[in-house]
């Protein structure tokens, strides 16, 4: 059994609070390691290492930082068959799963690296008579990320890269349930030349939490999870004077129109919904069918969820386990649920037969049919493989269903007509929007991040959005005056 360290000062360190959490390999039921719950001293002693490197770090010149970053996103693609396996191992996606979440963080590395274009400031030359006005953009000094369980190297890729290349120290707090992978990274960062102590690795609990939310040395917050975290996340960081970006919750809808390719939507659907085991913030769970297409629909989506293979990861399967025993027995009970709300169970996931060992946390693709959007199934985020179908009469009925719901994430119309799609993401309420594709998660050099509950502060992830929120603006006024100027003028400049 493994033990799972800190990242402090560029090693690892055993965590001395006697405070441990379990780590579970999710395929086959057993705990396979114990991560190490940080202390107060050893959360002060991780704050204080990133504080320390930062004044090195930000005066860097830029083509170090860019070199380093280079070399970082180098050794990423040459050993990311590594990562995915201990993503795989803590967590249960699919290899090629966690091959594909490594892939998308990847591209925020990529993006990073053009940093430098990102950083120029601007200059007006004689704004008055000879008076110079110019900006320059710096960064903030030490930054926390907390990440969650579902993406333990994507999600903190998101934002890692633009601070780092900016020119901040990192403190990365991941999720107790996998915490390997941010290990793994810093060994990674380490061998590409970064210098101690820009990138930390705080394991731990509430407690780690809370210390990096009220430190007065820590700049500002990044966070994705659940919706009740991140308000708690955003408020109490906005609290102690932090800028704050944390990304919530969703309940995704996909609006199927008549006129719709329905093998296409079927696709996508099981594609959507039971990828990485649902556990997804950009998952579909909610098939909004205008009607006459929803029983054609079900039987198309169906025919394809028999085909789909259920076990370990590291075998020649479609889709793992969940990722804890408690999460997979709350995501069963929602179809418990459905059942005494009337909804029709079309395919359940309970009777699951996987290629895994019996002690897995198990729960095949599920598929609920005439869903009431009063039940628990439709207004809660799951979080697993379940798939719901809402029928409705018509386009404006499925909007308006999309638009009332607390959650504005991600969703995604299907349809031929160009009329009625330009019409739905101009009409939608929501921040990330696919037509006929399934998952709209921007690509690296666009922001990530929804609408209403789905967000807390004003900042998305990564794009120019993220770059502005790991750097502030100064704007310098500046005159070298001559030395035969006129004297005293204690007004403002008229020319």
């Amino acid at each position: 059994m493994k033990n799972i360290p800190l990242w402090i000062n560029g090693k690892a360190v055993e965590s001395k609070s006697g405070r441990f959490g379990d780590v579970f390999d999710p395929a086959l039921g057993e705990v396979a390691g114990k991560v190490g719950f940080a202390n107060q001293d050893e959360i002060n002693q991780t704050i204080a290492a990133a504080k320390a490197a930062f004044p090195e770090w930000r005066d860097q010149s830029l083509t170090k930082r860019i070199q380093i970053m280079f070399k970082f996103r180098e050794l990423l693609e040459a050993k990311k068959g590594e990562l995915a396996e201990i993503i795989t191992s803590e967590h249960g996606k699919v290899i090629s799963d966690a091959l594909g979440e490594i892939t998308r963080g990847q591209e925020v590395v990529e993006f990073a690296c053009g940093m430098p274009q990102m950083l120029k400031g601007e200059y007006s030359e004689n704004a008055s008579t000879n008076v110079d006005v110019y900006s320059v953009k710096q960064p903030l000094g030490v930054v926390g990320i907390i990440s969650p369980f579902n993406f333990p190297a994507m999600v903190p890729m998101w934002f890692f890269p633009v601070a780092i290349a900016a020119g901040n120290t990192v403190v990365l707090k991941p999720s107790e349930k996998d915490p390997s992978a941010a290990l793994w990274l810093a060994k990674l960062w380490k061998e590409a030349g970064l210098p101690d102590g820009v990138f930390n690795v705080l394991n731990g609990d509430k407690e780690a939490v809370d210390g990096l939310l009220t430190h007065p040395d820590v700049a500002s917050i990044s966070f994705v999870g659940s919706t009740p975290i991140a308000q708690y996340i955003y408020e109490t960081s906005a609290k102690h004077g932090k800028r704050v970006q944390a990304l919530g919750g969703a309940k995704n809808h996909m609006l199927v129109l008549p006129d719709a390719d329905l093998d296409l939507v079927a696709d996508s659907a099981v594609n959507a919904g039971f990828g990485s085991a649902g556990e997804r913030c950009m998952a579909i769970s909610v098939v909004v069918a205008v009607e006459p297409v929803a029983d054609q629909l079900i039987e198309k989506i169906s025919s394809r969820m028999a085909q789909i293979k259920v076990g370990d990861g590291r075998r020649s399967c479609d889709m793992g386990p969940l990722v804890t025993k408690v999460h997979r027995d709350k995501v069963a009970s929602y179809i418990e649920i459905a059942e005494k709300d009337g909804a029709k169970v079309v395919v359940d996931g309970r009777d699951v037969v996987p290629d895994g060992a019996p002690g897995g946390y198990w729960l095949g693709p599920t598929l609920i049919d005439k869903v009431p959007t009063s039940s628990k199934v439709y207004t809660e985020e799951i979080f697993g493989p379940v798939l719901s179908i809402v029928r409705v009469k018509t386009y404006e009925e499925g909007l308006q269903l999309i638009n009332s719901g607390a959650f504005g994430n991600g969703t995604a119309i299907f349809t031929n007509d160009g009329g009625a799609a330009r019409k739905f993401q101009n009409e939608v309420e929501v921040g990330m929007i696919g037509i006929n594709v399934p998952i709209p998660v921007p690509v690296a050099y666009f922001s990530f991040g929804g609408w209403k509950h789905s967000l807390f502060g004003d900042s998305r992830a990564h794009g120019e959005e993220g770059f502005r929120f790991f750097t502030k603006t100064k704007v310098i006024t500046s005159r070298w005056l001559d030395p035969s100027h006129g004297g005293l003028n204690l007004g403002f400049p008229q020319n």
